[in-house]
């Protein structure tokens, strides 16, 4: 007989001792639900994940211990605002901490982790002396990635407690050759395809983990009471409940039975809510490229917290200051207020109405309107309401609970609720593959058409089976794009891509354009974030027309806006100067929104490289050679107005080096290399995929990639920048804990003209101290900001750094900063949430060349960002 696999294997386990598991797993809730919920600084958030990564970390050598324990180098004084020497601020000499596994998931795959996994990691390794309580959206996270980098980072050595030998490091490949020539790269390409294979082995187990723990969870346990009456709409005191607990809990597989279960009452007892409470759940009001959005002002959140308790509005920012969290503020607002009466109980659907009707107030006494909607929802408000509600309003619940999760849980309540009682008595391997592939369809189904108007709707009435036929891309629907994985030796591409065909293509410096043509002739151009870029681009929207063969009805044209500068010509038409492209700071100067194509000063060019659909028909499963070859005989270049991407099929590394150095010479910021045939070259949304690559020009001998940073906090300037902010901290985002970590304070890179736009900017996003969700590490800045703003910025490369929290205890217990930081560009096509998150900053601490020769660096607070 055949061995089992070890999903089946479990799956029969969890079958058979369903019941006995589940008393115990509701134990385990009970004492989770009992953890405080209130907020807890963002710097205990990190904490967790030091305390995580100590617990699986191997045992280290004295020596190890000793060098780690050495004090930071004395700092080297700096007499001018000039860009330090690489080495000043280093600690002394550590050696090198061998590196974890490159990610514990792919950020786009709710891949779970066996919940158990954590604890057989730890139980091998001393613990850590006792720290202090961590949230548990932090603890979450932490659990995860320490079981992943413990199972696959150790040796076998390792894993029995015993510090195995370091993994010898290749000296030189005949491939791995840096574009500028040099062999900083050398092991480059080895990491990325460990890593590919660690990223497929990871999805694989995520899915048996979280579908096995689905089974145990409802084969096990009765569904849980609702708690309210089929009659009644979803009372909001049991969503922020569900909120509550799943704050609490620390075991992401205690939060998908958390939502399921949720979710599953709501799909029973009120199926028309369900699209209200799901936008609760991910935050939103309406899809994204509908662009419906709060907006509110921290003041006017204050000012109504103020109004519905009768408090000062000076003794709630006292209380702010303290806790950095207005949600816990209310509520504790809320307790001490005595009521005359019992107000009405709150639901989702008032809540959800109210909070768009917000989102659409304008005009005169707009504020005062919004402030009067907002106190009658805070004074109707019990328990945990006031806290997630001014959370809803400030656009950020922080519990943990990410999108993907979300929809993961909408996928295993809608399977359970069609099998209602079978689902106990089912065989446990077949209730298995019926819940991966329900799972895997609805996500699918949601990164092609994301738009829950749709899904949910199509999802209550068809089922999760027949989604894929009335849910497809859909014209004037934006889909998130696919995105590639920065390279910076050729090596790495021909490694990649060994064996198989791919293509080269001009990587232009411009804004990604998704361009949208309807049966019924409308034109829409959205962004990567789905923003409707059409009343920016007007100028667009009348070119495309012209570039559109006879026969065409409808598509999906993924393109590149470019800034353009047309050819210049004399009296007779001859052309005297030939058109060239321009950089992306051109476009950044043009408004928004009211743009008039009469007062457009700077051309923009469309360059298009990809067709997603075409008349009726999706085309993201098609070979990227079969779409290009679609593209070529439906559309026509237009001088100055629309060109395909300049491409070539190239095979070595001269032939790359070449093509790589033309597209620099016509102003392009480097490649992009893609699959162009076979299983491997279909479309992937929302996917950031090896099977696309780029090779810029700025990743020549450096880091690999520049990153986007949300600006969180400033320094007042000096001298000249006496009257701006002279420097500012910047931070990654984790997606996870929902926390900004500090990444480096930058001061270089910026004009005077640029600085006082800066200040224009940033002068009403100050804010009153920091926030929880804030955690800055050491790092100290003269004010805080809203996190509204991200800049691209270029850095030398990373290192080492006991002042700033970025990946804390992802590859060691000191963050990682950048050294000589540059500014190179406002990324304001880009939300915070989109900007770079800890995992890529680990990622590419740990293949960048200075890391691979045992630099670990230090750095300090000041280090290089001037």
């Amino acid at each position: 007989m055949p061995p089992k696999t070890s999903q089946q294997t479990l799956a029969s386990f969890f079958s058979n001792n369903g019941t006995a598991a589940a008393k115990k797993a509701s134990s385990d809730s009970a004492s989770s639900s009992s953890q405080p919920s209130s907020s807890q600084s963002a710097a205990e958030l990190s904490s967790k994940k030091r305390k995580s990564a100590e617990d699986v970390a191997p045992t280290k050598s004295q020596e190890e211990k000793e060098n780690e324990a050495a004090p930071p180098a004395e700092q080297q004084t700096k007499s001018t605002a000039m860009a330090i020497d690489s080495e000043t601020g280093e600690d002394s000499p550590v050696k090198p901490v061998q590196p974890r596994s490159k990610k514990r998931r792919v950020i786009e795959d709710e891949d779970e982790d066996e919940d158990e996994e954590p604890k057989k990691a730890a139980s091998t390794t001393k613990k850590p002396a006792p720290a202090k309580a961590k949230s548990p959206a932090a603890e979450k996270k932490v659990t995860a990635s320490a079981a992943a980098s413990s199972s696959k980072a150790k040796s076998p050595a390792q894993s029995k407690g015993k510090a195995g030998p370091a993994p010898a490091v290749k000296d030189t490949d005949k491939h791995d050759v840096d574009v500028s020539g040099s062999e900083d790269g050398a092991d480059a390409s080895e990491e990325e395809n460990e890593a590919e294979e660690e990223m497929k082995a990871e999805k694989e187990e995520g899915k048996a983990h979280k579908q096995l723990a689905a089974i145990f969870l409802k084969q096990g346990e009765k569904k849980k009471d609702s708690g309210w009456k089929a009659d009644q709409p979803v009372p909001y005191k049991k969503l922020c409940e569900a909120f509550a607990e799943i704050e609490a809990t620390t075991k992401r597989l205690a939060i998908l039975d958390i939502l399921t279960n949720f979710f599953r009452q709501v799909i029973e007892n009120r199926p028309s809510e369900l699209l209200q409470t799901v936008y609760l759940c991910i935050n939103r009001l309406c899809p994204d490229y509908e662009g419906l959005e709060l907006g509110l002002g921290e003041s006017l959140i204050i000012k109504a917290i103020a109004r519905s308790t009768g408090r000062k509005e000076a003794d709630i920012k006292k209380d702010l200051t303290v806790h950095g969290d207005l949600g816990v503020v209310a509520i504790n607002s809320r307790k001490n207020q005595p009521t005359m009466f019992k107000p009405k109980p709150l639901d989702v659907p008032t809540v959800f109405k109210t909070l768009r009707e917000i989102a659409g107030m304008s005009g005169n006494k707009s504020q005062d309107r919004k402030i009067g909607a907002i106190v009658k929802l805070l004074t109707a408000c019990v328990e945990q309401e006031p806290k997630y509600l001014i959370r809803s309003l400030e656009g950020k619940l922080r519990i943990g609970l990410a999108e993907r999760t979300v929809v993961v849980a909408l996928g295993q309540a809608a399977v359970f609720s069609k099998l209602g009682n079978k689902a106990r008595n089912m065989d446990s391997e077949k209730l298995s593959k019926l819940l991966e592939e329900g799972t895997n369809t609805l996500k699918a189904v949601q990164s092609e058409l994301p738009c829950y108007d749709k899904i949910v709707p199509a999802l209550l009435e068809q089922g999760i089976e027949g989604l894929r036929e009335s849910c497809k891309l859909t014209p004037g629907i934006p889909l998130k794009p696919m995105l590639a994985k920065p390279t910076k030796a050729i090596g790495e591409v021909l490694d990649r891509f060994e064996g198989k065909q791919f293509t080269c293509e001009y990587k232009y410096d411009g804004e990604r354009a998704q361009v949208h043509y309807l049966e019924d002739g409308t034109l829409a151009v959205f962004s990567r974030n789905s923003e409707n870029m059409s009343v920016k681009y007007p100028d667009l929207v009348q070119q495309i027309p012209r570039c559109i063969k006879e026969g065409v009805k409808s598509f999906v044209l993924d393109a590149e806006a470019v800034a353009w500068k047309a050819p210049e010509m004399d009296a007779e038409g001859n052309v005297t100067q030939p058109g060239k492209l321009l950089p992306f700071q051109e476009l950044s100067k043009r408004k928004r929104k009211d743009v008039k194509a009469e007062d457009i000063k700077v051309k923009v060019k469309l360059f298009g490289f990809d067709l997603l659909y075409l008349n009726g028909e999706p085309l993201l499963q098609k070979e990227l050679k079969e779409r290009r070859r679609l593209l070529a005989e439906n559309f026509k270049p237009v001088e100055n107005e629309f060109e395909y991407a300049t491409h070539q099929d190239c095979s070595t590394v001269e032939e790359i080096q070449i093509f790589l150095d033309a597209s620099v010479k016509e102003g392009c910021e480097g490649l992009m290399v893609k699959m162009s045939e076979g299983e491997n070259s279909t479309y992937e949304p929302s996917r950031r995929s090896m099977n696309w690559l780029k090779l810029k020009k700025d990743y020549i001998a450096g880091t690999g990639d520049s990153l986007d940073l949300v600006v969180m906090g400033g320094y007042y300037g000096k001298g000249k920048r006496t009257n701006v902010y002279g420097a500012f901290l910047l931070a990654c985002y984790d997606m996870d804990t929902e926390t900004y970590q500090s990444v480096c304070k930058i001061g270089t890179g910026f004009s005077e003209a640029d600085l006082e736009a800066h200040y224009n900017t940033l002068k009403p996003l100050e804010v009153d101290g920091k926030r929880g969700y804030y955690d800055v590490g050491s790092a100290n800045p003269d004010i805080y900001f809203e996190p509204k703003v991200v800049w691209e910025v270029l850095t030398a490369d990373l290192s080492l750094s006991p002042v700033y929290a970025a990946a804390k205890g992802l590859v060691d217990q000191r963050g990682i900063s950048l050294r000589f930081p540059r500014f190179i560009r406002i990324r304001d096509d880009k939300g915070p949430e989109d900007s770079t998150t800890p995992e890529q900053i680990q990622e590419m601490y740990q293949k960048q060349a200075t890391a691979s020769k045992g630099r670990q660096g230090g750095g300090d607070e000041d280090d290089g960002f001037w």
